[in-house]
């Protein structure tokens, strides 16, 4: 009895204590925030099928304008078609727009990485077809924003204003929809409005622009007709100044070497030369990489951490202690300090990101820069600025799958650049905020200058050691003598060397180990540009990225040579009944009896002449059309692009007869080359 006794007791007391309690409690938190999908009553599936629908009916239409046009204007200038929309090639081609259609379609399938419906016309995509679902959309999209780049470079008021309805559809839609649903449950409440962003800027610039192009109505001249290349080569031949005289050797001011430097990574355009359409596209769609890989790595992190703050309570200090740690006896205090560290946590991650994003435009930029002395190196024919030994600069198989992929490839190699860069950065801000700045500011847990403390007799050891290598080389192992360097006290410079050799051992093992972190770094930095190999210059051929820039380049020097094309127009000028040369000659025929060019005007129309001819005899994209190289390579005496020697003699003739050809030509009246 007195057991059970002693059993309902405790129970009676419990229940009165706990009702006790329950009077008096605090107010529980609130509940987390939970995010529900949200349907917009712009519903997309529907809007999918209408856009579909309107763009396909658009480009039929345009199919029998194109068509129409294509059989009036012949086919000498290359009319375009809407299966061949963009000449990627056309150095003088509006760049904006496609663009903006580049980087619209790049941002919409960096969504689908973690989008739950990968196309609009399926909810709840299923697990198990989900990712056939994301290959599909892959073709979708592009599919999808074709007809805007049809719109904007067919060359017709009909594409501007269709194009004026596709991007003004696609950008009330998508504004409608992010206003009724602004917060999406896709890893952060606004992950899916901030993505958008990139979206929403690309399509208002088609708004803006396809009116803009319409007012102005189609340009007239097309690629070979305009002026940009013509002028070109008037700067390429025209005489240097005299006035700069070539022996100041006035040694640069430190601002104005600061100021080169800081001009190295900026660039700015130049009239003479314009941004191939490809890199241009490439360095956009780079730019948009860089804010979508910054924000999924912001919202990935950033929101885990502070969720990991706020749940911080006096329950951690039981949790150190379990590990051994005690950080305060007052519980209250170590969370505080763990709170502490977790912010710091926070703001160490957002500089590395910071720092990543920022070392990605940095190096974008140089790229820019050095793409353009690239493309003018090629140009003159210095090849070995690119590559490390003799290379013809002309397509091959590889050359075009480089050339089709550089703008994927670059986009994907700066995304995983950014990622590493950002853990890397992360790192060495936690090695410096927490075992350098906070013992420091703190006074406590110095272990780093523990450690050097004890150690400090080897480091000074070894600073003096390296400082008297360095002095008693200046001061008595160099002698001057009539303005040359020689050797001095070879005696001691033999002593000396025999005595430092093992402390020398220890100094190596030093510079391996700052070797490793430098390459290390300088790798990781510049792991997002495809213009600088990571390897050596004998293995840069085994580095992907930068075999694919080279092979690019190739086929862009090849096939869009600024003299080349200056060349062709003046041929087709000729050619076409009506063309601006052939008017110029026959203007110039008609007024020959009264107006006779002076003697100093013809010679140095003929000095004109000759320095145009050398240029495109040293043209390395027109080699494989030269007689005489085209007789040797049926002959088989040219091995890899190269003449053998045998045939090195003949080859010579052959190509001094070729180059006299079009002298003789040019001297022949304009008249009678037409007769004949």
């Amino acid at each position: 009895m007195n057991h059970s006794k002693v059993e309902f007791e405790p129970f009676e007391y419990s229940y009165y204590d706990y009702s006790d309690w329950y009077s008096n409690a605090e107010p529980t938190k609130p509940p987390k925030e939970v995010i529900l999908p949200c349907d917009p009553t712009a519903d997309d599936k529907l809007f999918h099928i209408c856009i579909l629908s309107i763009s396909v009916v658009i480009m039929l239409i345009l199919a029998v304008l194109t068509r129409k046009n294509k059989l009036c204007q012949g086919f000498t200038r290359g009319s375009s078609s809407i299966f061949s929309p963009t000449n990627f090639l056309d150095q003088t081609q509006t760049k904006g727009l496609i663009m903006a259609v580049f980087g619209l379609m790049f941002s919409k399938l960096a969504m689908l990485v973690i989008a739950p419906d990968p196309l609009p016309f399926f909810k709840d995509t299923p697990a198990n077809i989900k990712e056939y679902m994301k290959i599909i959309a892959i073709f979708y999209y592009p599919v999808l924003y074709y007809p805007l780049v049809m719109c904007c470079t067919l060359q017709h008021k009909a594409g501007y204003v269709f194009g004026a309805l596709l991007s003004f559809s696609h950008f009330g839609v998508l504004v409608w929809q992010k206003f009724d649903c602004p917060k999406t449950p896709e890893i952060y409440k606004y992950y899916a409005l901030l993505a958008s962003l990139p979206q929403l800027a690309c399509l208002a610039y088609l708004c803006v622009q396809f009116p803009v192009l319409f007012v102005k109505g189609p340009k007239a001249d097309d690629d070979l007709d305009s002026s940009y290349y013509t002028n070109y080569v008037k700067l390429l031949l025209k005489k240097k100044s005299s006035s700069v005289s070539a022996l100041v050797t006035d040694k640069p001011s430190l601002v104005e070497r600061i100021l080169e430097v800081v001009k190295g990574y900026v660039y700015i355009p130049q009239k003479v030369f314009r941004f191939p359409l490809k890199l241009a596209v490439s360095s956009f769609v780079t730019c948009v990489a860089i804010y979508h890989t910054a924000l999924l790595l912001v919202v990935l992190v950033v929101p885990t951490l502070h969720i990991v703050r706020a749940g911080i309570d006096e329950n951690i200090a039981f949790l150190l202690l379990g590990f051994g740690i005690v950080l305060s006896d007052d519980r209250m205090e170590v969370v505080q300090i763990v709170t502490f560290y977790t912010w710091l946590l926070e703001v160490c991650y957002l500089c590395a990101m910071t720092l990543s994003c920022l070392v990605s435009i940095i190096m974008l930029m140089r790229s820019m820069v050095l793409h353009r002395c690239n493309l003018k190196g090629l140009y003159k024919g210095d090849v070995y600025s690119i590559y490390n030994s003799q290379k013809t600069i002309r397509p091959s198989k590889s050359g075009v799958v480089c050339w089709m992929g550089l703008t994927g490839y670059q986009a994907a190699i700066v995304c995983l650049g950014m990622a590493i860069q950002t853990v890397v950065f992360f790192i060495c801000f936690l090695f410096l905020v927490f075992l350098i700045i906070i013992p420091v500011f703190y006074g406590r847990n110095i272990i780093v200058f523990e450690v050097a403390g004890k150690s400090w007799p080897a480091w000074l050891t070894l600073i003096l050691v390296t400082i008297i290598q360095h002095v008693t080389a200046k001061f008595f192992f160099i002698k001057k003598e009539a303005g040359t360097r020689d050797l001095n006290n070879r005696e001691s410079l033999f002593l000396l060397t025999y005595l430092l050799f093992v402390v020398n051992i220890v100094v190596g093992l030093i510079v391996a180990i700052w070797r490793m972190v430098i390459t290390a770094l300088y790798n990781i930095i510049h792991l997002g540009r495809i213009d600088v190999s990571l390897l050596h210059r004998t293995a840069e051929t085994y580095d992907p990225a930068y075999s694919y820039y080279t092979n690019f380049l190739k086929v862009e020097v090849s096939q869009s040579h600024p003299v080349l094309k200056a060349f062709c127009g003046l041929l087709l000028d000729m050619m076409i009944e009506g063309g601006r040369a052939g008017q110029k000659i026959r203007e110039a025929e008609e007024g020959i009896q009264d107006n006779r060019p002076s003697k100093a005007t013809s010679s140095q129309r003929i000095r004109v002449r000759w320095q145009l001819l050398y240029t495109l005899v040293n043209n390395p994209s027109l080699l494989g059309s030269r007689k005489h190289f085209q007789t040797l390579q049926s002959s088989g005496s040219v091995l890899n692009g190269t003449p053998n020697r045998s045939s090195k003699k003949g080859s010579t003739k052959e190509a001094g007869k070729t180059a006299a050809e079009p002298v003789q030509s040019s001297e022949t009246p304009a008249s009678q080359d037409k007769t004949e």
